[in-house]
């Protein structure tokens, strides 16, 4: 497992995915509704983070099924994904405590926003 920070986009979609197995478009609408809107995933960006999250082992086929004539593939997270994202969530925690701290220093020692 890496240490290096997972982009936005790939912590939403492994976020996602936590919640249990989606097909490819329902994981644009979790992210969306997730973020009120402010990520909208466009198709070849999520499937090819997609194909690159199963290539690092953090996802799975869950299931294929036909709906209207087109496969629709089911991922979900594996653990080595559950891992990667809890590592991931712990270390924004870590950074969002830092920067509450220091804007409540900033506060108690007078200082006022710019």
């Amino acid at each position: 497992m890496t240490d290096t920070p997972l982009r936005e986009p790939t912590f939403l979609v492994l976020t996602a995915l936590a919640a249990g197995p989606q097909h490819g478009y329902a994981v644009i609408e979790d992210v969306a509704r997730m973020t009120d809107g402010r990520v909208r995933l466009r198709a070849g960006t999520l499937y090819a983070a997609l194909d690159r999250l199963r290539t690092d082992g953090l996802i799975e086929v869950d299931r294929e099924e036909v709906v209207q004539s087109r496969l629709r593939r089911y991922y979900r997270l594996t653990g080595v994904g559950e891992k990667r994202l809890a590592a991931e969530s712990s270390r924004l925690r870590q950074q969002a405590t830092l920067a509450e701290g220091r804007l409540r220093a900033r506060h108690d020692l007078g200082g006022a926003p710019a």
